[in-house]
């Protein structure tokens, strides 16, 4: 097996709601460079918190998260943006595309922030915005686009900087059918040409082909794991029941 590019050391992640919420507890996860992994599991299983966790979005209450050997918790706010903006990509289930700017802007954005010349920034845009068919709306504004459309535009961005690791949302929770096969096959085919890792939070069982690894959550812990994957749920070696989507 190829070395982790992202490792996750007995993530626990606690919300001091009412009597405390025990949203992870001790997770332990490591995705290989390359690997294609789905999150799956009921809803309000702790998918979505791990993968915040995972993006920097949120910080666990205990434990460890890596990335390309960069310790979450060794960095500030400032250092963990540009750990995001570098080396992640994330797909949300609602967009967020910038709604006073065009289609291209919106790609283009992370790519000025990281510091490209215009010529570049401009040549990558259009190229990014290619590679998901959007070429043709390049000057269109977010309420002018389809779901489907907006969802293409928001990968664009995710994949703006050529990051390590894509990590996805729900990203087909608010499409039709044809949009979500699109987005599908678009992630799948940056999985396969470009080698980059993806880690999708999903209900939509028609990911599943696509996928070297599902793993089931249930109640803040891995519950099993369909493919070749590295986990453990505690230091006993526990049952892992075979249960996904």
């Amino acid at each position: 097996m190829s070395e982790p590019v992202l490792k996750c050391h007995s993530i626990s992640k606690r919300f001091l709601v009412g009597e405390g919420v025990n949203a992870l507890k001790d997770i332990r996860l490591e995705v290989e460079a390359g690997q294609f992994m789905l999150i799956a599991g009921p809803s309000g299983c702790g998918k979505t918190t791990l993968l915040n966790i995972l993006g920097g979005l949120d910080r666990p209450t205990h434990g460890e998260v890596v990335l390309n050997g960069k310790r979450y918790s060794q960095l500030s706010e400032n250092e963990l943006a540009r750990l995001r903006r570098h080396q992640l990509g994330i797909v949300f289930q609602f967009f967020n595309l910038l709604p006073d700017l065009t289609a291209a802007e919106n790609v283009a954005l992370p790519l000025r922030m990281a510091g490209l010349s215009p010529g570049e920034v401009n040549d990558r845009t259009m190229e990014l915005l290619w590679e998901v068919d959007m070429a043709d709306r390049a000057t269109h504004s977010p309420y002018e686009l389809s779901g489907g459309q907006q969802q293409r535009v928001a990968i664009a961005r995710a994949l703006a900087n050529r990051p390590a690791v894509v990590l996805a949302d729900e990203p087909t929770g608010n499409l039709d059918s044809e949009s979500k096969e699109q987005v599908m096959e678009l992630f799948s085919r940056f999985n396969r040409e470009y080698g980059q890792t993806f880690v999708v939070v999903t209900h939509d069982k028609g990911f599943v082909p696509y996928a070297d690894v599902t793993i089931h959550m249930l109640d803040g812990t891995i519950v099993g794991a369909k493919g070749e994957a590295r986990w453990m749920q505690d230091s006993g070696g526990g049952t892992a029941h075979d249960r996904f989507l």
